[in-house]
């Protein structure tokens, strides 16, 4: 029968039928119109450098230095939310898009600590010890926030078509926003960094990074290695790979389905409540709404790295805040249009690869 329909398709009629189609028929016009645009992109780069050049108005190397610091710094708070999205979404086939409110609720947590523990004058004889505290208590509440809201918000609709559970977490999202806005107030709070924090580390060339941006970067890269280790090398890790590849297969072979599903919430919200802690730190004030921009930015960097992916996120993390940091400055365009930058990449990726950077799957039999 495949021998037949090959034939079919080969024949004659069909072949003189396809070049009787007219080009512009045959042509993904989606696909051109974004290389232009990307053509465009690089010409508008080129030109801008070339002016600047021409003029004498080169940036200096420290400048695009602390770009760069900047743009893995936003890359690395990226990066571990959207290792919640990807976790998620490889098990449950779902967006959780409270995902952010959740680092939201671990920032206030983290703040409150921070706040006693400064009030109480442990915070300045024992910085290190703060921070670990801060840390510890702002995940706690992460994960504790994460596995209630699938206890109560997900789990009931688990076998609901997927629209349902996106609904609910747009749901959710907006419940723990307008929660914290009444509990907390409306009022930015600031974090208050230890001293061995202030300031900036200058590297060579005299290219400054804020001690806050190393902080994140390092802590981002060890907490993301963590994941993958547990992932790749437990016997949790292994299940999980397994639930996210069959559920029903996983059961038979004696994998509890549901517990895997919330030590995965767990663990991402692990991750989003460390994030809400060191931007907390970074940018120095928090609100009731901080999580919304960077939950979607990192739902973009899931999608970049391909949703499902744990070094998939992380890559598409560090490269969405690398373009956000260096864009407008190539462009010669105002900083604000760094959201235009984010979600233009994303566009762009969805056309070309779909799938994301990498595979878009948590469970190897699936990419």
């Amino acid at each position: 029968m495949a021998s037949v329909t090959q034939s079919e398709s080969n024949s004659p009629l069909a072949l003189s039928s396809l070049r009787l189609r007219p080009w512009y028929t045959r042509v993904n016009w989606i696909a051109v119109v974004a290389l232009i645009f990307i053509f465009a992109l690089l010409v508008r780069v080129l030109l801008v450098q070339y002016n600047l050049w021409q003029a004498n108005k080169l940036l200096p190397l420290n400048y695009w230095g602390l770009q760069i610091g900047n743009g893995l710094t936003l890359g690395g708070v990226y990066a571990l939310i959207a290792l919640g999205y990807t976790l998620v979404y490889g098990i449950l086939f779902m967006i959780n898009f409270a995902h952010g409110d959740v680092m939201m609720v671990g920032a206030y947590a983290g703040f409150f600590v921070l706040a006693g523990l400064d009030a109480t004058g442990f915070a300045k004889t024992n910085q290190y010890l703060t921070l670990a505290l801060v840390l510890a208590v702002g995940m706690l509440v992460s994960m504790i926030t994460g596995v209630v809201l699938e206890r109560v918000a997900y789990r009931p609709l688990r076998a609901a078509p997927r629209l349902v559970p996106l609904i609910t977490a747009i749901g959710a999202s907006v419940f723990l926003e307008e929660a914290a806005r009444l509990i907390f107030g409306a009022p930015i709070r600031v974090y208050t960094k230890p001293e061995f924090l202030a300031g900036a580390i200058i590297f060579p060339g005299g290219i400054p990074m804020p001690k806050t941006g190393a902080f994140v970067i390092l802590a981002s890269i060890v907490l993301m290695g963590a994941l993958y280790w547990l992932v790749q090398k437990t016997r949790t890790g292994q299940a999980m790979r397994a639930v996210a590849t069959n559920k029903e297969a996983a059961a038979l072979m004696g994998v509890s389905v549901d517990r895997i599903i919330v030590i995965t919430f767990a663990i991402g919200s692990v991750l989003a409540g460390a994030a809400g802690v060191m931007l907390g730190f970074h940018n120095s004030q928090i609100n009731s709404t901080m999580g919304f921009f960077p939950g979607i930015k990192a739902f973009t960097a899931a999608v970049l790295g391909g949703v499902g992916n744990i070094p998939g996120a992380m890559l598409g993390g560090f490269i969405l805040g690398l373009a956000e940091a260096l864009g407008p400055s190539l462009l010669d365009i105002p900083s604000q249009y760094k959201d235009v930058i984010a979600f233009t990449l994303l566009v762009l990726v969805l056309i070309f690869r779909p799938q994301g950077i990498l595979s878009s799957q948590l469970g190897t039999e699936k990419a």
